[in-house]
Order: C-alpha cells, then sequence, then structure tokens
C-alpha cells in the first residue's frame, strides 16, 4: 500500500523516486502526474527539484515550458544554471529547432492538451533520448476530445506514455501509483488515515473507479460494510497539502 502524500514536497519525492525507477527500466517517455489544485502555479518550483535527477547529464539537459513566457521567467529565476531552458516552438520557431544533437535528456513541464502535438513531434525527435513529461494534461478526454482524430492521437502517442507517478485526490479519497506498483484506490478512514480499496493494472477512471468506491463503502449483496470512509471531501483531505502550495 503506498504512502499518501500529505505535502507537495512528499508528492514531488514520489514523484522523483518513481521517475527514476521508471527511466532505469527503460522506458523512454515517463509521465510524472500531481493532479491537484493550483498545482500550476508550482510547475517552476516543481520542474527546479526534477533537475537535480539529471545533475550528471550538465548541459545534455534540455528543460522545456510551453510558452516563451515561461521559459523567459525560468531562466531569470534560477539564474545560474548547466542545464538548457526554452520553450516548445512558436509560430515563427518550430519544435524542430529545439533538438540539438548534444541533447541527452529532456524535461517537458506542464504540457497540456493544446501542446501535444508539439510534444508528440519532440518525443519523436528524441528518438532513444529520455523524455519525462512534468504535470502533463495530455490524458483529459474532456480537453483532447473522443472523436477519430482523439483515438488516433491516444494509439499513436498517448498509449505510448508510461506513468511513473500519478497521484489525485477524490472525495474521501485518493489514487495514486508510483511505479512499478498497480495503480490504488484508498479511502478516508475515521482514524484519520486510508484504507486500500483496490490495486488495478490500469488508471480506474468513471463508471469502474464508481464501481469500486460503491463496492467497498456498501459492502457485498448482504450490506456487509467493508470501508468506511470519512466524507471530508476533496478539499478538506487536502487541507494540509494545500496550505503547503500557499507557502
Amino acid at each position: 500500500m503506498l504512502s499518501i502524500p500529505t505535502t507537495l514536497e512528499e508528492a514531488t519525492a514520489q514523484g522523483k523516486a518513481s521517475a527514476q525507477t521508471a527511466l532505469e527500466s527503460g522506458f523512454g517517455i515517463v509521465a510524472v502526474e500531481i493532479n491537484v489544485p493550483e498545482i500550476a502555479l508550482q510547475a517552476q518550483t516543481i520542474a527546479l527539484e526534477f533537475t537535480k535527477l539529471f545533475e550528471s547529464y550538465g548541459s545534455g539537459l534540455k528543460v522545456l515550458f510551453p510558452d516563451t513566457g515561461a521559459a523567459a521567467l525560468a531562466r531569470r529565476d534560477w539564474a545560474e544554471i548547466e542545464f538548457k531552458v526554452t520553450d516548445l516552438g512558436s509560430r515563427v520557431s518550430s519544435v524542430e529547432t529545439r533538438v540539438a544533437e548534444d541533447d541527452e535528456i529532456f524535461l517537458i513541464v506542464s504540457p497540456s492538451a493544446v501542446e501535444v502535438a508539439q510534444v508528440e513531434k519532440l518525443c519523436n525527435l528524441a528518438g532513444d533520448r529520455p523524455v519525462v513529461l512534468l504535470l502533463p494534461q495530455l490524458e483529459d478526454v474532456s480537453v483532447v476530445g473522443i472523436g477519430y482524430a482523439a483515438r488516433q492521437l491516444r494509439d499513436r502517442f498517448i498509449s505510448k506514455i508510461e506513468t511513473a507517478y500519478y497521484y489525485k485526490p477524490i472525495d474521501g479519497g485518493a489514487i495514486i501509483r508510483a511505479f512499478p506498483s498497480l495503480w490504488e484506490v484508498q479511502l478516508d478512514t475515521e482514524n484519520g488515515g486510508y484504507t486500500l480499496i483496490a490495486s488495478e493494472p490500469t488508471k480506474p477512471m468513471g463508471d469502474t473507479l464508481d464501481i469500486l468506491i460503491n463496492q467497498a463503502t456498501k459492502g457485498d449483496s448482504n450490506n456487509e460494510v467493508t470501508a468506511k470512509p470519512k466524507k471530508r471531501g476533496v478539499l478538506g483531505s487536502l487541507q494540509q497539502f494545500l496550505k503547503a502550495l500557499s507557502q
């Protein structure tokens, strides 16, 4: 049973360890998702912490932000750094120009569905060089869509991404995954802890997630309760976490 993070530092540390394990296991494109409110405001801070994983690469590390403004802000705030910081390209400067022969590993920060084409192209250009997607929003079906083009995108690219770390609070609990573990659904308990109600090979979503929670909270046909989650809600269960984000 995985430990549910209560602070941003804990989640970041778990994400770093999981990403490193996934990369060492041979995965070429890995994602680290911390799906909590206001996390985008902390993207630069988390990205800088993640660069420590790749200090051995020196200038071979390239950090890419979705736009020129975010990249310029990071360069200003980070001051003296050995690695390179840029953006994913624009109308006047394509993503092809962002990949150089001396680049050894890529860290893409907060890419969304808007940048998915650029991210896919960069991953193709990277070849055998690893790519880490930090705080991505590429699997949001409500943004990407559910038509033929979206299915092609998922089959062609999204399906190749290995989720090294995933944390998302849900009402009364959380979904968490830390490579190489399975996807876990945990519910709050009356004593303030968590209980594991399911371990799944793929991310539980929608009806599947609802069924797992209903089975755990309502029990079997004899109505025997198997879990008693505290109904604190998402914000209640994340009070300490969100407090850390605001500091």
